[in-house]
């Protein structure tokens, strides 16, 4: 399995210093370590093998290497992947509830202000994670459900489109949120999810302009 490092990351940190909030991102980035081991475990007890660990800004991400053999099983064995596909991506958000949890029955022994940091740092990595927004965990449970339902080019269509809605919507919250707490680092991490929301949407253009191509050949 390989390793890569973005190099964003040393600007967030950059910014979350300035921002005298750079314990708060080394506790996100902790945590972030154990959601995506949470995939990790996941994806290897449904039987994948993993590609790469990337240690993004706001977190890392792990890839699995999916034999192309998957991909051309029939309908009920193709679903039977797609469900596998959700329980990975679900099981980082839920490994982030077990901590607070655990946190939580054990609050007496810890520090308070500690005890709200890590509550606070994986409700946030949680939330974060679950938004429809792909590549996040949400967008792709939403479409594993969607390619179950409607099939794939259905789920490719309609995850862009939700991506792209709820990222208008979040930017708005964003932007009162940023005018009452004069929180700038919400504003680059804003910035941030809009430059993964272009790249995919070049791709998702890239994909349809190939099908069109495949199509009339």
């Amino acid at each position: 399995m390989s390793i890569k490092i973005n190099l964003k990351i040393f600007l967030f940190a950059i910014i979350f210093y300035l921002t005298k909030q750079i314990h708060i991102y080394a506790l996100l980035m902790l945590f972030a370590f154990f959601h995506e081991m949470g995939h990790l475990l996941c994806g290897i007890i449904m039987g994948l093998k993993p590609k790469a660990l990337k240690i993004m800004p706001l977190g890392l991400s792990v890839e699995f290497n999916i034999p192309p053999e998957e991909y051309n099983k029939k309908i009920a064995k193709a679903n039977q992947l797609e469900i596998r596909k959700m329980w990975i991506a679900l099981a980082g958000p839920l490994t982030n509830v077990m901590i607070i949890l655990i946190t939580i029955i054990f609050r007496g022994n810890i520090d308070r202000l500690l005890y709200q940091e890590i509550v606070y740092c994986n409700l946030l990595i949680t939330i974060f994670n679950l938004l429809p927004i792909y590549p996040l965990d949400g967008a792709r449970i939403v479409k594993a459900w969607i390619r179950m339902l409607k099939g794939r080019r259905k789920s490719i269509d309609l995850t862009n489109y939700i991506s792209n809605i709820s990222m208008v919507f979040i930017t708005m919250v964003s932007s009162i949120a940023i005018y009452y707490y004069k929180n700038i680092a919400i504003l680059f991490i804003i910035a941030y999810l809009w430059g993964i929301v272009i790249i995919e949407n070049k791709r998702y253009y890239l994909k349809k302009r190939i099908d069109k191509i495949i199509q009339n050949s």
